[in-house]
């Protein structure tokens, strides 16, 4: 199958005014030459700046609101796009990050992808938030399945993805929520609506070093089942960065001079 579009998702923590990491992140950023990226947690104007001069093939569009913390997108000029910022993914939390929803057409088909950064914590509002939020993403599906049939186009080629933050829920007496049990929920509600989360090539996608949290699995992408998707190595996603490197000397390594958050990448086939 030929290639539709490709996507890298990556959160380059607190990402802000450091000229030498932010060339370093554009550089790397740069040699996945993805037709559509997203960065999280972009903290500072300069960020933006700097990508529009050394990535000038590209459009841009960031997320806005009292957060500190934005999602930026960008898309290939050859790519006809429109961007949407979905505030109600911010679940009434005033600073929360709102979604980033980018709509691309190729083919005469839309391919809506929305970019999210949900809420980091293991204490029931976090898990709750998560939770609220996956929800309206289903919810959402729906709503774009309805647009699409009204079309005549069938099911929506709908996507979400990003730093998910899956983290579960600690909580005393034995009643805590383990990770997986809320990976299996999503699984679950994704399942109800025709979606599924993809596979990745590493069991991993964040970790902070040794003396840290143990390595976690928190950045996922959730695709529509009808979609076509490029095998990496037998999975749908594959994860670049730290987790490629053998020695935990250069993933420490890799972690300090980049990112915590590994780049997740799929690729997308014409139908």
């Amino acid at each position: 199958m030929a290639k539709a579009f490709t996507v890298a998702s990556w959160n380059v923590e607190h990402f802000k005014n450091n000229p030498e990491r932010i060339d370093l992140v554009i550089e790397f950023l740069g040699e996945q030459n993805a037709d559509v990226f997203a960065l999280y947690e972009v903290e500072s104007a300069e960020v933006y700046s700097i990508l529009v001069t050394k990535m000038p093939n590209y459009h841009f569009h960031i997320t806005e609101g009292p957060q500190t913390q934005e999602i930026l997108v960008g898309a290939k000029r050859t790519l006809t796009a429109f961007f949407t910022q979905k505030v109600e993914f911010k679940a009434g939390n005033t600073y929360l990050r709102p979604g980033a929803l980018l709509t691309i057409h190729i083919n005469n088909r839309d391919y809506p992808i929305l970019f999210l950064h949900t809420k980091s914590s293991n204490k029931p509002i976090g898990l709750g938030l998560r939770d609220h939020m996956f929800d309206r993403a289903f919810k959402f599906r729906k709503t774009l399945d309805k647009v699409s049939a009204s079309a005549g186009a069938g099911p929506a080629n709908f996507i979400f993805l990003g730093d998910l933050n899956t983290m579960g829920m600690a909580y005393p007496f034995k009643r805590e929520i383990l990770v997986d049990f809320e990976l299996r929920k999503l699984d679950s509600g994704s399942k109800r609506v025709k979606m599924s989360r993809l596979s990745k090539n590493k069991p991993h996608t964040w970790w902070n070093g040794p003396g840290s949290f143990p390595r976690s699995n928190l950045d996922h992408v959730v695709a529509a089942n009808h979609l076509k998707l490029k095998q990496f190595g037998g999975a749908d996603v594959d994860v670049r960065g730290w987790p490629e490197l053998e020695t935990e000397e250069e993933q420490v390594e890799w972690i300090e001079t980049y990112s915590d958050h590994a780049l997740l990448f799929f690729q997308v086939e014409k139908s």
